[in-house]
């Protein structure tokens, strides 16, 4: 059984099969949809370049003829580990024998309670929560983005391109600070900044304002600035969904825990995609990542290892984030880097590649509209190459010529 249908459940149900699984699938979701992608909600869903049926990771017919059951708005209320069931809100039980967790996160909400609740502000997770947006954003002149991190760049981004004025408010000193440094973080600033996205960063909100209808007006931040708008947007982070592990007495921290083999406290239940947090065999300690690839390629492994394919989890994470005309493709994890080595190439406009070394080695990769330096890039950081900085940064020396040859046998 698998609780959670979104990427990471779907992919596992998938794997499952074609790992060679000859017993019963149950697929269970708390949304009225089949399994549907989530990256193009902030992307191409916004701007209208693809509807909901466009969204479907597989057709009922494939579940169908994998004999795979999905249970859609089953909406899971408890967790029996002992006697190996869930209990939906209906009160239906429904048994397993072997369980995988991919139940996600949710939007974090805005510190403030009364903000969060006026009609007009949105955080964005569901495709409902996509629709509704879209549909203001096609009224709207003026928004609020709360959140300087990919969700909040990428809406913003969305609504400059539809001709809505934005004003994006980030609490710290730079933009995407958790995730990258302080070079890409200008980069990014200073692309939106040329779009016309009005940026205030160390932004604090004081006080709102609402109407007789209770629907957001304006807000004041703590330097007295007044900001007025349509509607706000808060993408201000993900809260993983652990309730359901905790009331079953499994252990949780910042998310589900899991070994190396993606399994929970309890042995007969695995956690993976969002919600997993996980060992980190690249930097030690535990990481949960907030991914597509990372998803799928735990749903895989969790599939191969209760299929007889018992191998840790152990795969180089990559992300990708669609903002005006550039992709950001990033390989790897910065965190901990000692050495950043910025590779120019002036006959690329609105494009920088940034790599992250640590004792000398290629542990991570930032790269904006360069997919070929980009696929060098993750086998760099998968190799774990050691490079002098300044072969990196000499953009006359193919990155390729600095990937190491496989050892020979």
């Amino acid at each position: 059984m698998i609780v959670g249908a979104g990427q990471a459940g779907s992919d596992a149900a998938a794997a499952l099969r074609m790992a060679g699984h000859q017993g019963p699938i149950t697929l269970i979701g708390d949304e009225p949809h089949l399994p549907y992608s989530r990256p193009p909600l902030s992307k191409a869903f916004l701007l209208g370049e693809v509807d909901e049926g466009g969204l479907i990771l597989r057709s009922a017919e494939s579940y169908r003829d994998h004999e795979i059951e999905i249970l859609t708005e089953a909406r899971v209320s408890s967790l029996n580990s002992i006697e190996r069931h869930v209990v939906l809100e209906d009160g239906t039980t429904v048994p397993y024998d072997k369980l995988i967790l991919a139940t996600g996160g949710r939007p974090r909400s805005l510190p403030n309670p009364e903000l969060s609740a006026a009609r007009n502000v949105f955080t964005l997770r569901s495709a409902r929560d996509a629709s509704l947006i879209r549909q203001h954003l096609s009224q709207a002149r003026r928004i609020v983005v709360v959140g300087g991190g990919y969700i909040g760049l990428e809406m913003a981004s969305v609504a400059r391109s539809l001709g809505v004025d934005v004003t994006l408010l980030e609490t710290n000193p730079r933009l995407l600070s958790r995730v990258t440094s302080p070079v890409v973080s200008g980069f990014f600033r200073q692309l939106h900044q040329d779009e016309g996205v009005e940026i205030r960063l160390n932004a604090c909100i004081d006080k709102f304002e609402t109407d007789d209808a209770g629907n957001f007006e304006s807000l004041y931040l703590t330097d007295g600035t007044k900001i007025e708008a349509d509607f706000l947007i808060a993408g201000i982070g993900l809260v993983p969904n652990t309730e359901l592990a905790l009331g079953a007495g499994l252990k949780v921290d910042n998310g589900i825990l899991v070994n190396e083999y993606l399994q929970t406290s309890n042995p007969d239940i695995y956690a993976i995609g969002d919600v997993a947090r996980y060992p980190d065999q690249q930097h030690g300690g535990l990481s949960r990542l907030e991914s597509v690839p990372n998803a799928s390629a735990q749903a895989r492994r969790v599939a191969a290892n209760l299929t007889g394919d018992c191998l840790p989890f152990n795969s180089v994470p990559w992300f990708w984030s669609d903002q005006f005309d550039v992709k950001l493709q990033v390989v790897g994890l910065s965190r901990g880097y000692d050495e950043l080595v910025v590779r120019p190439d002036p006959s690329r406009a609105r494009a920088i590649t940034v790599f992250y070394l640590k004792g000398g080695v290629v542990i991570s990769a930032d790269i904006a509209n360069s997919p070929k330096d980009f696929a060098f890039a993750k086998k760099l950081v998968a190799a774990g190459a050691v490079v002098d900085s300044a072969l990196l940064a000499n953009a006359a020396i193919p990155l390729r010529d600095l990937v190491p040859l496989p050892a020979s046998i």
